[in-house]
C-alpha cells in the first residue's frame, strides 16, 4: 500500500511539472515573430460541378502574427498581433487574358486605397484558454474589412482536447465538436446551430421551399505548441425541393502556413489587458468577433417606373399564360421590395385599366409593409367599379408566399367595413381562412390579429342565418383547417342539404386524417349508410372517401363494400370505382380492403359487375426519387346521364410533405327536368344549378356559378357562346426564398430563388338536347418561371451563379356523355400540349467598375404532348363517342 502511495504521488508530481508554464491552447514563444501565408477562396457554382470550372476569386496575403503580452499570473492569457499585409486579389481558377477581369488591375485599384489601408491595419486577440475572448480592432473600420479580418481572427481558436464547445466566432455563437490526435486537431462547426442576426424568408409549403445543406471543418496541425497549418472549408449547398436540377453550392476555404519564425518584438509590460492595449495604440476599441452586416449599394439601378415600362408589353391579359411574363413578374417583384409607397402608389395612378390587375399581382405579392399600405390606400372596397383589382389583390394575399401578422390584421379589419360587392366580401373572408392556416403552420395559432380572425369566422358561422353567409364562412373554414372547427363542419354535413351540405363534408376532406376522431367516422358512416335521412350523392360518396383515406376498420370497409348493389345505379359504379382505384395505386387503405374482400359475401360477380358510366381514376403524370405528381379524376353521373360531379386533382409531394396544386370541380344538380326524367333518390327538391369551384397551391377559390335557377338555365342556354367562363387568372408567387450566409471567410452571401407561374383556368359547361349530349370542359393554361441567383458579394468583387428554367403547357379534360341510352355513353379526356422548356445557367465575377466575366450555357427542349391514360373501359367508350358523335358545332346551346 506505501509503495501504491508512493508511485501515486510521483505521478501527480510529474504531471505538475509537465504543465506549469504552459497553456491550454496555442502558445506563442516570447519575442518572436511568426510569418504565415493566408489565402481565402471562395467558388460558386452547381451542385454537383467540379471546382475547377467554378465563378470565384481568391484573396492572398501574408500575416504576421507575435505576442504582444503575456498575463504573468495566468499562462493561458495572451495578447497576440496579427497583421495582414501584401495583399493580392485574383481568380481562383485560370483564365484566358480577355476573360480576366482582375487582369492590369492592382490590389489598390480593386479594393481602393483607404479600404486596402484598413484592412493592413494590425488587430490585437486576447487567446484564453485557446479562445478569442476580446478582438481589438478600430471602431471605424469599414465593416467589410472588419469581417475579413474576423474571418481570419476566428481561425486562431482552438481546444486541445476532445469534447464539445460553444464558440463565439464571425459565424455567430456556435456548436462545435473537437477531435485530438497527436498534434493534428479537427474541428467541426455546427452552421444551423449558430446564432446570428439573420435576414430572409422561406416559402410556406416545404415543396415550394428551397432545401439547404451545410458544413464546416477545420483541420490544425500544431508545432511547438503553436499553428504550423490551419485548412478550413465551409460548404452551403441549396436545392429547390420541386426541382433538383437549378441547385448551387458556395465553398469557402481558408489556408494559414506557417513560413518561418524569426526575431520579433519584445513584450509589453503590464498587468492589465485594457493598458497594455492602449498602449500600443489609443485608438483600439473592444469589437464583436461575430460579423457586421454589409451589402454593396446598387449603382445607375433602373426605378421603379423604369423598370415597369421595360417590361409592361409582357404583362397584357392575352400574354398572360406565356413565360415571359412569370418571367417579368418576377423581377417586377424584387424591385418592388426596394421601392417606397409612394413610388408605388404613383406607378399604379399612372397605369391604365387593363394592365392594373398585373400590377396588383405584382405589388401584393412583393408582401413588404410599403407594398401593404399602398394596395390599403388604392383599393376602395366601398367602390363596386374596382372589385376586378380587389379580387386580384385579396388573392395574390391568399398566395403570399410567407404572410405576416399585419396582413392577416389588416384584411380582418376590412372585413368589419362596409363592402360594396358580396362576392368580394365572400374572397375576402375565404382568403382570411387561408392565412390563418398558413400562419398557424408556422406556429403563429396564438398571435392576437389570428385569434381575432378565428373567432370572427366561428362566431359568425354559428350566428348566420342565411344559406348564402353560412357557405361563405364555411368556405373560410375549408382553407383554415382548424382542430375546433370540426364539430361546427359535422353539423352542417349531417344536418343540412344541397351545396352547404357538400362544402361542409369536402371542407372536412381536406383535414390530415390524424384529425379525423372517432366522432368524425361515426358521422361519416351515418351520412354514407343514411341512418338518420336521406343524402344526396355528392355527400354521400365524399363520405365514403373520407372513411377510405382515414385508416378505415375492418368493419367500416366492409359495410361499405356491402352496400353496393343497394346504391342507386350510377352510384354504384362510381363506388366500386373508387375501390378499384385504391386497390390498384396503392393507398393506404388498400391493405383493409383486400382483407375484407376475402369474404365472399362482399367480392363477388353480383357486386363488381354494375354497371354505368361514373369513374374514379388515379395516375402519375411524374414519379422521381425526390418529387413526384398524380393526377386523379373522377366523375360522378345522375341515373339519367346528367352530370352531378367532376373532379381533377393534382397533386405534389415528397417524403415528408404534399401540395394540393389544383383541384377543378364542376357540380351540377337538378337538371333532369331539361330532359324529362326523373331524379334520383334524395334529389327530388334540388334547384337547377351549375357551377365550378377550385383549390389552387392549397388554397381554396371562391366557387363561380354557371347558373343558378331553371330561368337563368334556359336564359344561359338560349344565349351561350360556347366560350368558357374564367375561374383564375394572374400571376402567382411560388417559391419566395431569401436568405443570407456569413461566410466564415469574411464574406457575406446571398440567396434568391424565385418561382412564378402565369395562369389561366376556366371551364364549361354545354348541352345539345337534339342530340341528347352534354360535354364538361376544364382548360388549364400555364406557364412556369423559376430563377435562382447565388452571389457572394466581397464589395470589392461580386461573383456568383444565375441559374432560370422555364416551361409553358396546357392541359385539358374534357368529359363528353351521350345520354341518348342506357347505360349512355362517356368519354373522358386528359390531354397535355407540347410543351416548351428551356434553361440556363449563367457564371459571373465583377467589379465594381463595370469590368465582368460572364459564362452562359443553356438547354432547350419540347416535351411531347401526352394523353394520359384512364381506365380500359373509358378508352373502348371514347371509341364508341368519337366515333358517333355529329361534327356539326351549332349543336350545342
Amino acid at each position: 500500500m506505501i509503495l501504491l502511495t508512493v508511485l501515486f504521488l510521483c505521478i501527480i508530481s510529474t504531471y505538475s511539472a509537465s504543465v506549469k508554464g504552459h497553456t491550454t491552447g496555442p502558445s506563442l514563444n516570447n519575442d518572436k515573430l511568426y510569418k504565415f501565408a493566408y489565402s481565402t477562396e471562395v467558388y460558386v457554382d452547381r451542385v454537383k460541378a467540379s471546382l475547377q470550372k467554378s465563378a470565384g476569386y481568391r484573396l492572398s496575403s501574408g500575416v504576421d502574427v507575435s505576442l504582444l503580452w503575456r498575463n504573468p499570473d495566468n499562462d493561458d492569457d495572451q495578447l497576440v498581433k496579427v497583421t495582414i499585409k501584401d495583399v493580392q486579389v485574383e481568380n481562383v481558377n485560370e483564365r484566358p487574358a480577355a476573360k480576366n477581369i482582375f487582369k492590369e488591375k492592382n490590389t489598390e485599384n480593386i479594393i481602393g486605397k483607404e479600404y486596402l489601408q484598413a484592412l493592413q491595419r494590425p488587430m490585437v486577440l486576447e487567446l484564453v484558454r485557446g479562445k478569442v475572448k476580446n478582438f481589438y480592432s478600430y471602431e471605424n473600420e469599414p465593416a467589410f474589412t472588419q469581417n475579413i479580418k474576423r474571418g481570419l481572427a476566428s481561425l486562431f481558436q482552438l481546444q486541445l482536447h476532445s469534447g464539445p464547445a460553444h464558440e463565439v466566432d464571425i459565424s455567430g455563437k456556435c456548436n462545435t465538436t473537437y477531435h485530438v490526435r497527436q498534434d493534428q486537431v479537427t474541428k467541426i462547426k455546427d452552421l444551423v446551430s449558430c446564432e446570428i442576426e439573420k435576414q430572409g424568408f422561406t416559402s410556406h409549403n416545404r415543396i415550394l421551399d428551397v432545401s439547404m445543406k451545410a458544413t464546416s471543418a477545420t483541420i490544425y496541425v500544431l508545432e511547438d505548441s503553436f499553428f504550423k497549418s490551419i485548412k478550413a472549408e465551409e460548404n452551403y449547398a441549396l436545392v429547390l425541393n420541386s426541382r433538383r436540377k437549378p441547385g448551387a453550392k458556395i465553398v469557402s476555404k481558408q489556408r494559414l502556413e506557417l513560413k518561418s519564425v524569426e526575431a520579433g518584438p519584445g513584450l509589453i509590460a503590464g498587468k492589465q489587458v485594457a493598458g497594455v492595449v492602449k498602449t500600443l495604440d489609443s485608438s483600439y476599441v473592444a469589437v464583436s468577433l461575430v460579423a457586421e452586416p454589409v451589402k454593396s449599394k446598387c449603382k445607375k439601378c433602373p426605378s421603379l417606373s423604369e423598370h415597369w415600362k421595360s417590361i409592361r408589353e409582357q404583362m397584357y391579359p392575352e400574354k398572360l399564360y406565356k413565360a415571359e411574363a412569370a418571367k417579368s413578374f418576377l423581377s417586377f417583384i424584387q424591385d418592388i421590395r426596394k421601392a417606397t409607397k409612394e413610388e408605388i402608389l404613383q406607378l399604379i395612378r399612372s397605369e391604365k385599366k387593363e394592365l392594373l390587375p398585373q400590377i396588383v399581382d405584382a405589388v401584393t405579392s412583393a408582401q413588404t409593409l410599403e407594398s401593404l399600405e399602398a394596395m390599403l390606400e388604392f383599393l376602395d372596397f366601398k367602390d363596386e367599379s374596382t372589385s376586378l383589382l380587389q379580387e386580384r389583390f385579396l388573392y395574390a394575399c391568399g398566395f403570399a408566399s410567407h404572410p405576416s401578422e399585419t396582413l392577416l390584421k389588416s384584411l380582418t379589419a376590412k372585413f368589419k367595413e362596409d363592402i360594396a360587392n358580396e362576392e368580394i366580401r365572400e374572397t375576402l373572408v375565404t382568403v382570411m381562412g387561408a392565412l390563418i392556416k398558413k400562419l398557424c403552420d408556422r406556429e403563429g395559432c396564438k398571435l392576437p390579429a389570428v385569434v381575432e380572425a378565428k373567432r370572427l369566422i366561428l362566431n359568425r358561422l354559428e350566428k348566420a342565418k342565411k344559406d348564402d353567409n353560412v357557405r361563405m364562412y364555411l368556405l373560410a373554414l375549408k382553407n383554415a383547417l382548424l382542430p375546433e372547427a370540426i364539430p361546427l363542419l359535422l353539423k352542417y354535413a349531417e344536418s343540412e342539404e344541397g351545396p352547404t351540405s357538400n362544402l361542409a363534408a369536402t371542407a372536412l376532406q381536406r383535414y390530415d386524417p390524424s384529425f379525423l376522431t372517432k366522432e368524425v367516422k361515426k358521422t361519416m358512416n351515418r351520412i354514407y349508410h343514411q341512418n338518420r335521412r336521406v343524402h344526396e350523392k355528392t355527400v354521400r360518396t365524399t363520405a365514403a372517401a373520407i372513411i377510405l383515406n382515414s385508416n378505415p376498420s375492418y368493419m367500416e370497409v366492409k359495410n361499405i363494400l356491402l352496400s353496393i348493389g343497394e346504391l342507386p345505379l350510377e352510384m354504384n359504379k362510381y363506388m366500386l370505382s373508387m375501390i378499384q382505384d385504391i386497390l390498384q395505386f396503392e393507398m393506404p387503405s388498400s391493405k383493409t380492403i383486400r382483407q375484407v374482400l376475402k369474404d365472399m359475401r362482399t367480392h363477388n360477380y353480383d357486386r363488381f359487375s354494375k354497371t354505368g358510366a361514373s369513374s374514379a381514376y388515379s395516375g402519375y403524370i411524374t414519379r422521381g426519387p425526390d418529387v413526384s405528381s398524380t393526377y386523379s379524376l373522377d366523375i360522378l353521373y345522375s341515373g339519367s346521364g346528367i352530370l352531378r360531379r367532376s373532379n381533377m386533382n393534382i397533386r405534389i409531394f415528397d417524403r415528408n410533405a404534399e401540395l394540393h396544386a389544383i383541384q377543378v370541380v364542376i357540380e351540377a344538380q337538378g337538371l333532369e327536368s331539361i330532359i324529362a326524367a326523373t331524379p334520383d333518390e334524395g334529389e327530388e327538391n334540388l334547384d337547377s344549378y351549375a357551377g365550378m369551384s377550385a383549390i389552387l397551391f392549397d388554397v381554396q377559390l371562391r366557387p363561380v356559378t354557371f347558373f343558378q335557377g331553371y330561368g337563368d338555365l334556359m336564359s344561359k342556354m338560349l344565349s351561350a357562346t360556347g366560350d368558357l367562363v374564367n375561374v383564375v387568372k394572374g400571376l402567382i408567387l411560388l417559391t419566395d426564398y431569401s436568405q443570407e450566409i456569413q461566410l466564415q471567410s469574411g464574406p457575406r452571401a446571398s440567396v434568391e430563388f424565385l418561382g412564378g407561374l402565369a395562369i389561366d383556368i376556366s371551364g364549361g359547361m354545354e348541352f345539345s338536347l337534339w342530340y341528347r349530349e352534354s360535354k364538361t370542359t376544364i382548360k388549364n393554361r400555364v406557364a412556369m418561371f423559376i430563377a435562382g441567383n447565388t452571389e457572394v458579394d466581397s464589395f470589392f468583387v461580386k461573383t456568383g451563379m444565375e441559374t432560370t428554367f422555364e416551361v409553358e403547357t396546357t392541359l385539358d379534360f374534357i368529359s363528353t356523355v351521350q345520354f341518348s341510352q342506357y347505360p349512355f355513353l362517356v368519354c373522358m379526356q386528359m390531354d397535355r400540349v407540347d410543351s416548351p422548356s428551356r434553361s440556363y445557367v449563367t457564371k459571373y465575377e465583377s467589379l465594381p467598375s463595370g469590368r465582368r466575366y460572364t459564362a452562359r450555357r443553356g438547354k432547350a427542349e419540347l416535351l411531347a404532348g401526352n394523353e394520359y391514360p384512364l381506365h380500359q373501359e373509358n378508352s373502348n367508350m371514347c371509341r364508341k363517342v368519337i366515333g358517333t358523335k355529329s361534327d356539326s358545332s351549332s349543336s350545342w346551346f
